[in-house]
Parts: structure tokens; sequence; C-alpha cells
């Protein structure tokens, strides 16, 4: 007795889905709720669940395969027609869902603030699981009784051979070893960045997450263990080595959530007319307030309370006043909507992801702080559902969390612009004291808006960005904490 695992609804918006990895081979056993596959659609990437226990007796899918929903994707049985295939294969089988664990972990390892576009680190996930290489450990059982004899050569023996014949010996004990080193797993670009801010050398630790992956607590754990060890504080600090990617000299597949990007971006350029304008803004005022009530905040509202709900407060206040900024074109007519949803940009490994914040007119600092936190947080987890990525009408998009002074953001269709913030940074400025000019020290930020110019003049998007401008400027923001 077998039943069949369709691809479910990811979405009111999804209709079909593609293939990227099988978590599970034939004659593999799966319990309820244990992932089979992931999936990727135009919106997420996701894992589908198996919701039956039994064996794999079909799989009707293949990998980098795109199926409508509703489609049968593997046929789980019994285990009564497959037993003996099952202990065959039973060595690379269990090899390969370590391997490919290790690939398919997206920790949360995020800054405070979010938003900066960055290429997507997706690909190598699709290359640490190569499908085809899973059989070549059933031909490498008959070569170690052949190597010792064709030895002769001995620079070839440890090359390739070697690694291959010991393997299917192991087994699961195996498997685990060279995955809690950081030498045999990919880490990703945010914890080689910490590890580098830390000082923390990433080749003596051991990860603890998925498949021995080493993640963003592993390595604020070293850093807490050696500034606890006592080491001299007078010894100069030798600067960090340079981590190299391992995607350097490599060619890897485009994941289906970079080509849904590549083609929305040249199709937005293609289809609309883009400029983009700039303003700096003082928020002295700002930055006082927040250092004023940022420990109150985090305890009563439970997250950090960054620049970014502000500059998301000001940009909402100022849709409500010129709502061409929040319009979109349908056709030869405009529709301007009666409500506010933020779509936030969110750097992940796979690809920048808008989460978005529904009715934004009605929150307060402390509703946009938690929501955008809980947002990112599931977006870099690949957590969200379809739904909690549409329905956008304007987008904020946060560069200056990894230092950018400002850049010229790309408008993504419906939508007919998308607000940049740049990074807070302390200056000198020109500000008038007592009717005189004098020279002070500022924090301030420059806010870049893109637009689409068939709708949107450059008057509309000054008069915008002055009001978001004058809004941050005058700091009171005391009636929205909400907390």
């Amino acid at each position: 007795m077998s039943e069949s695992v369709n691809l479910p609804a990811l979405g009111e918006s999804v209709t079909e889905g593609t293939v990227t990895r099988w978590l599970k081979n034939v004659g593999d056993s799966v319990e309820v709720d244990e992932p089979l596959l992931e999936v990727s659609t135009d919106k997420v990437d996701t894992e589908i669940p198996s919701p039956v226990a039994g064996v794999i007796e079909e799989i009707l899918v293949q990998e980098d395969e795109t199926v409508e929903v509703g489609t049968a994707l593997v046929r789980i049985g019994d285990g009564s027609g497959g037993g003996d295939a099952a202990p065959a294969d039973e060595a690379p089988a269990e090899e390969a869902p370590a391997e490919e664990a290790q690939a398919e972990e997206a920790p949360a390892d995020s800054e405070e603030d979010l938003g900066a576009e960055v290429p997507s680190t997706d690909a190598p996930s699709e290359e640490d699981a190569p499908e085809p290489a899973k059989p070549e450990p059933a031909p490498a059982e008959e070569k170690p009784a052949e190597q010792p004899k064709a030895e002769a050569p001995k620079a070839e023996a440890p090359k390739a051979e070697q690694p291959k014949a010991e393997q299917p010996k192991t087994e699961a004990p195996k498997t685990d070893q060279p995955a809690s080193g950081t030498n045999a797993g990919y880490v990703t670009p945010l914890v080689r960045k910490l590890a580098n801010e830390k000082g923390v050398d990433l080749s003596s630790l051991t990860g603890t997450g998925v498949g021995g992956r080493i993640r963003k607590e592993d390595v604020l754990a070293a850093a807490e263990a050696s500034a606890g060890a006592g080491e001299s504080a007078s010894a100069p600090a030798a600067p960090a080595a340079v981590e190299v990617s391992p995607l350097r000299g490599t060619t890897v597949k485009m994941s289906r959530l970079r080509k849904v990007i590549a083609e929305r971006a040249v199709q937005s350029m293609q289809t609309s007319a883009q400029l983009t304008s700039v303003v700096e803004v003082d928020v002295t005022k700002v930055a006082a307030f927040r250092d004023k009530v940022k420990a109150e905040f985090a305890e009563k509202a439970g997250a950090k309370l960054s620049f970014l709900p502000f500059f998301a407060l000001a940009a909402t206040e100022a849709l409500k006043s010129y709502p061409i900024i929040n319009a979109t074109i349908d056709g030869d007519t405009i529709v301007y909507p009666d409500h506010e949803n933020i779509s936030v940009a969110v750097d992940t490994e796979r690809g920048l992801l808008t989460p978005v914040v529904k009715n934004a007119g009605d929150k307060t600092l402390a509703q946009f702080a938690t929501e955008i936190a809980d947002l990112a947080a599931r977006t870099r987890d690949n957590k969200l559902t379809p739904d909690e990525l549409a329905g956008g009408t304007f987008t904020l998009t946060n560069t200056g969390s990894r230092g950018a002074l400002f850049d010229t953001p790309i408008v993504f269709l419906p939508q007919v612009a998308i607000l940049g913030t740049g990074i807070v940074a302390k200056k000198a400025v020109v500000v008038n004291h007592d009717g005189a000019d004098a020279i002070a020290i500022r924090s301030t930020v420059y806010l870049a808006l893109s637009y689409d110019h068939r709708i949107v003049d450059g008057a509309d998007a000054a008069r915008f960005l002055v009001q978001v401008k004058n809004r941050l400027e005058g700091g009171d923001f005391a009636g929205n904490l909400g907390i």
C-alpha cells in the first residue's frame, strides 16, 4: 500500500514550484513531518514535509523540474516492495543527507539593521549536494582491492581514490566528522565577517548547526571565551586574515530565486522610467531620543530600537500626504491604495527578499520594530509564507546597514517608488546658532528615493522627501513609541 505526496499550495499567488533538492532517496525511511525535498517558487524556498511515515518507493519529479501545485512528487509505502534495495544503497544514502543538510541550513546571521543588496549565496547550496555524485560510492567499493596493486604512482593515491574508499566503510559516524570542521563545510559570508570582526579562527571551531555548520552563536561564544581567558591586552592585535570565499574560481548554476530577481530587475528597468532624488537629513535629535529610550524600549517591546523604525514611520506618514508615491499603474490608469503596505528589503543567503509590513499607516515605533525584526528573522530562516512577501505598495531598503553612504535602488513593479536609507554617521556641519553660523558635530543620513517618472514627477519626489526630512529633524517621536 503506497501513498503519493503532492506539491501543496504555497500561497494564493503561487501556482507552481521547482524541485531544487531531494533530501531523501528511494529506499529511505521517513517519519511524519520529516522533510522530503526542497521546493523553490518565485516567492520563497521551502521544504515539503512527509504527511505519512514509511519508505520512499518512487521519486516522480526530478531535481530542476518545475511542476504545478497538486502534482504528485513522490510515492511512499510500507517498505514491503523495496526492502531488498535499501541495504545495498545504505551507505551512500546515509552520507548524502548529512552533506545536504549542511548546504540547506540558512542560519539567522543578521546585523541590527536590514536591507543591503548583496549577491545571493544561494547557488553554493546546489553545488554542495550534486545528485549525480551519489552513485560513485558503489564503484568505489571495488577499487580498494585494486588500489594496493596499482599504487605505483603514489602521487595519485591520496589525490581522490583514498577518500572515496573510506566513505562507505565509515558510514554514519564518519559523516559527522567532516561536517564539524570548517574546512569541510560552507561558512556563510555573514559568519565569516563576524569571525573577522571578533578575531575568531574558524578552523578552531566545532559547529552546532545542522550537519556541523558553524553558526553566528558559535563565533560569539568563542569570542567570549577568548576574552575571558585573560589574553594580554598590551600585545598589539594582529590584523585579521582575509577570508577567501569558497565561491572563488567556481562556476555555479543560478537558483530559481536569483533568476526571478534578475528577470524582475531587468523588466523594471525596461518598462519604467526611473531616476533618483537624494536629500541629507540631520537625525541628531532622533539619535538622542533613541539613546534615551532604547533600554526601556528593549525591555518593554522585546526588540532593539534601531533607526529603521523611525525611517519607516516617517515615510509612511509622508505616503498619506503624497499618495502618488504609494500608487500603481494599471494600463493608462493610476490606482491609489487606501492603505500603506511597506516592503522591507532583507539580505539573505538566497538573495534579496522583501517581506511586507501590512497596514503600516497604523503602526507605532514598537510595532514597526517588532514586526520588522520578526519578518527579517523568519525570512533568513526560510520560514515565511509566500503571502507575507506579497501586497507591498512601497519599499524601504536600508543599505546603510552595510556601510553604504547611499545608493540608487531599483523600483520593483508594480510599485512606483523605493526609499533607500544610508548609514547614520557623525560629521561636522554648518548650523545656525542664535542667528550666526557655527560648526557643530551632527548625526546625518542620506535618503535616496528612486521613482517611476511615468507618473511621479521630480517635484512629487522632492515634496515627499522634504516631509520625511522635516519629520526626522523635528525628532518628536515620544507619542509614537507604543510602549
